[in-house]
């Protein structure tokens, strides 16, 4: 499961919208609310939102034992 909570903080640590976040890896809005509920990033989306975000524990949000 994804820790949602802390892919947020992070985004706005980084002063991102979800929105400038989804454009900024190619996806639409809409598609990155729908990931995030549901956990499903591919691998290429979560290397990009790594890149992206500067995500130093990517496996913390990424592979969560227990959400928040």
């Amino acid at each position: 499961m994804i820790n949602r909570n802390k892919l947020r903080g992070l985004m706005a640590e980084k002063g991102m919208s979800q929105r400038q976040v989804a454009k900024e890896i190619g996806i639409h809005e809409e598609t990155l609310y729908r990931k995030m509920r549901l956990g499903s990033f591919d691998s290429e989306e979560m290397q990009k939102l790594v890149d992206l975000l500067q995500i130093e524990d990517p496996a913390a949000i990424f592979f969560a034992k227990k959400v928040t």
